[in-house]
């Protein structure tokens, strides 16, 4: 068990839930941070250890030893392993069995203990921990560098500048140690082939590697687009109820993000399609092995990776601050649409993504609808105010 520091965030960029843990971390809670595989959990848990004044000490769920020493579900356990330590974290926490349980009775039985926890995989972790810990722990979700961020290390003149090359390979850590683009679209498809897929198929019935990566490349060109999973699973020869389960799988290890579609009013709103997003834009383009030049595409391509950019620039202010606010996309069945609906505190903005200069008004339908709703074109020229 480790017990010494270490190093922190060498890529010098803060992370904005940094302060969101630490203003919650108290006695008797646990913190739940999840995210995809690289994103920088174990950075920012070490940030947040390190930076702990009082007794600590650090674990790594996927160390033999730790599953030994607190397999012993007891109180007498723990209480000798752990009394007097005032912040346990425990890195890749969903490798230890029955980590929701263990953890519920660390922060019941021992005062002033608070807990952080990481895990790649929702599935695994929030399985385990979800209804042991209801009332107890707080969960974050980390994506990503977002704009924010980087804009926070860079001056507004070289985030702007470089957004091309966000839009086509993403915004992960370690990508801003990579110099070159071939050796990051190499970084890039190993995410994609040794992790990403590697959780999911780690679940059990999950055995098609290829089916899924079919899948993906599926949803990688509707971005934007309305999907079908009873569509997708003739197209793959599999059942709707598995094509939906992989979708499920792909949001809940963080490579997906679902919208829905919103309504209250008309009853020609479409409400029971989905649209799929990729959380980075350059995983949507590592599943497609495709990373020419942003400006050398279609307009058609250049508007999805445009759309997709937005929504999960959106997405990443929604957790970064912890915000209560539901995400849909708005059609009705003569093809009124608009991109992004957020719903925050009983009030509609709505976000219309143009990859050009265009600044098209308000559906008509949406207009008259949502009267008090407010409506924004986010394009190249005015995009730094949505998403900074």
């Amino acid at each position: 068990m480790q017990t010494n520091q270490i190093k922190g965030n060498n890529m010098g960029i803060a992370r904005e839930l940094k302060k969101q843990i630490s203003d919650r971390l108290k006695p008797q809670k646990v913190m739940l941070i999840y995210g995809a595989r690289r994103v920088g959990k174990t950075l920012l848990l070490r940030e947040i250890y390190n930076e702990f004044d009082g007794k600590k000490l650090l674990l790594n769920g996927e160390s033999a030893d730790t599953v030994r020493m607190i397999a012993d579900k007891s109180i007498s356990n723990y209480k000798r392993l752990f009394e007097g330590v005032e912040l346990l974290a425990i890195d890749e926490a969903q490798h230890i069995p029955e980590i929701g349980m263990k953890l519920k009775l660390m922060v019941d039985e021992i005062p002033g203990l608070s807990i952080i926890a990481t895990g790649s995989s929702s599935f695994d972790l929030q399985n385990q921990a979800g209804e042991p810990l209801v009332g107890r722990c707080t969960r974050f979700m980390l994506t990503p560098f977002s704009i924010r961020e980087l804009s926070k290390q860079q001056t507004t003149f070289e985030t702007i500048a470089n957004i091309e090359q966000y839009l086509v390979y993403g915004s992960y850590p370690e990508l801003s140690s990579i110099t070159t683009v071939s050796e990051q679209a190499h970084y890039l498809t190993e995410i994609v082939d040794s992790y990403l897929l590697r959780d999911i198929l780690a679940v059990d019935g999950i055995k098609n590697a290829q089916k899924m990566h079919d899948l993906l490349r599926l949803i990688a060109y509707q971005v934007g687009s309305e999907v079908s999973t009873e569509e997708l699973g003739k197209q793959l020869g599999i059942s709707r109820n598995t094509a939906e389960r992989y979708l499920d799988l792909l949001q809940k290890v963080f490579v997906l993000y679902r919208l829905g579609g919103y309504s209250k009013n008309l009853r020609k709103e479409v409400t029971k399609s989905s649209k799929w997003y990729f959380i980075d834009n350059g995983i949507r383009n590592a599943v497609l092995n495709d990373f020419r030049p942003f400006a050398d595409r279609s307009s058609e391509e250049r508007g999805a990776l445009w759309e997709n950019f937005i929504i999960s620039e959106r997405m990443k202010i929604k957790h970064n601050e912890m915000k209560n606010v539901n995400m849909y996309f708005w059609r009705t069945y003569d093809q009124q649409e608009i991109d992004l609906i957020e719903e925050e505190n009983n009030s509609l903005s709505a976000f219309e993504m143009k990859a050009g200069k265009k600044n098209p008004k308000a559906p008509k339908a949406f207009a008259d609808a949502y009267p008090d709703a407010e409506f924004n074109v986010v394009n190249r020229e005015n995009f730094w105010e949505y998403v900074v």
